[in-house]
């Protein structure tokens, strides 16, 4: 087969915004993560994050996920090539689905999800999360907000009319409304880091 074809074939996708946020993200998971479990990843996108996060917490075993089949192979492509032990073969996973496949969590991310899906893909994520997390267990969101106390940074306002001309469902969300969805399913009041390029770490944990 001629190496064009080889290239044309490869399943592994590039997400720039991984490579100048993975390191960032990494910071503040290591002060959430627990020290074992399973930590289930909502929406992985192209899986490099999977990857990243896996070599990092070698005593976690991470369980990505995506509801898209370019997507899901992109994850096994690249978690094929980093070969390690601790990551899970990727499961089709849509976060607005009334059942998951999943049984239990010991931490769940979702990066990037939440601003860029209908509303009711946040609604499933925080119903479910409250299913399977411990008491005290982890959900970690990161993505841009608008907050009711901090005026919007130009650059997310464009990235908001952006996604909002792409599809009228999709747009930044009120980090209150969030906060409130996760506060009628059992979580506590968020903690929040601001982190580079406009971007929040959210963190709910189970009450």
């Amino acid at each position: 087969m001629p190496q064009d074809d080889l290239h044309h074939r490869d399943p592994r996708q590039l997400a720039p915004a991984t490579q100048r946020n993975r390191e960032p993200i990494l910071a503040v998971l290591r002060e959430v993560l627990p020290a074992q479990g399973l930590v289930l990843e909502v929406a992985s996108g192209s899986g490099e994050h999977a990857v990243h996060f896996a070599a990092a917490f070698p005593d976690l075993v991470f369980q990505p996920s995506d509801p898209d089949p370019a997507a899901l192979a992109s994850i096994d492509a690249w978690a094929g090539e980093g070969a390690l032990p601790n990551l899970l073969a990727a499961i089709r996973l849509d976060a607005s689905a009334p059942r998951w496949p999943v049984t239990g969590a010991d931490a769940i991310l979702c990066i990037n999800m939440i601003h860029i899906s209908p509303w009711a893909a946040a609604e499933g994520l925080i119903r479910h999360a409250a299913e399977l997390l411990p008491t005290g267990g982890p959900l970690y969101l990161y993505g841009p907000y608008r907050q009711s106390d901090v005026p919007l940074a130009p650059s997310n306002a464009v990235f908001d009319d952006s996604l909002r001309r792409r599809n009228p469902k999709w747009g930044l969300r009120e980090l209150d409304a969030v906060a409130e969805l996760a506060r009628d399913a059992g979580f506590g009041e968020p903690e929040v880091t601001a982190m580079p390029a406009n971007n929040l770490s959210v963190v709910f944990r189970r009450r």
